[in-house]
């Protein structure tokens, strides 16, 4: 019988991550590296070691609204101190992602500016220091319609594609999938949430034996955001 097996490992991080940090550097330290390897990133680290890190005073609820609307290219729905806002790279998600867990008293981490340059950055660095065929997803935490709780998704990837396209192949029953499209970066982005703790400290998440089929061109900008003309409630 073959067996498909998925392997996740992670490693608390010992440092504070900061404008500059160097963050292939800490993943080759603390990760052996193989062939066909992906390798989730929060977003928090993506954003601090970038530089998107801004000062907020905690009392002032006029200056973060303007700081949301700053950050949204259009305000969805809003009940008291939470808006539902599309943020300028197309993600529906709470406050622009705007977060203010795990950084200093009084700053706040911003969305990466673009989160897909972000990880094919990373991963051309990655690439440079290994030689091996490799993925980046950098994730974040959203909620979901309609649904309690909240799950770690994808919003930056490289050397992965996003989207396994079904449609037109065939069930073990022969009949032909119509509309079957697996969002493969997100199903990476909340297995390797399973293993990370929001205060341990576990930023980097290998993840081991995904199908390298998957490995590939593409980006959540391009092929897991939907745009306007195929959804119904925007």
């Amino acid at each position: 019988m073959n067996q498909l097996r998925l392997q996740l490992f992670t490693n608390p991080l010992d440092e504070e991550i900061v404008e500059g940090t160097d963050l292939a550097a800490l993943i080759v330290r603390d990760f052996e590296l193989a062939d066909g390897d992906i390798i989730v990133v929060t977003q928090k680290v993506i954003s601090k070691a970038e530089g998107q890190v801004v000062s907020v005073d905690d009392d002032d609820q006029e200056s973060f609204d303007a700081l949301v609307r700053s950050e949204s290219r259009r305000i969805l729905r809003r009940r008291g101190t939470l808006a539902i806002t599309e943020t300028h790279h197309g993600f529906v998600c709470a406050n622009a992602g705007i977060d203010r867990s795990n950084t200093d008293p009084g700053t706040v981490t911003l969305l990466p500016v673009d989160p897909d340059r972000s990880a094919l950055r990373l991963l051309h660095q990655l690439q440079y220091r290994t030689g091996l065929q490799l993925g980046v997803v950098i994730t974040d935490t959203f909620g979901r319609t309609w649904r309690s709780g909240v799950t770690d998704v994808a919003i930056g990837v490289a050397g992965l594609q996003p989207i396994a396209d079904l449609r037109g192949t065939r069930d073990h029953n022969g009949m032909t999938l119509q509309a079957t499209e697996i969002c493969i970066a997100d199903e990476i982005a909340g297995a390797a949430d399973l293993i990370k703790r929001k205060d341990g400290r576990t930023p980097f998440v290998l993840v081991r034996g995904v199908d390298r089929s998957h490995l590939g061109h593409g980006s959540i900008g391009a092929d897991v955001v939907r745009g306007y003309d195929f959804d119904l409630f925007r």
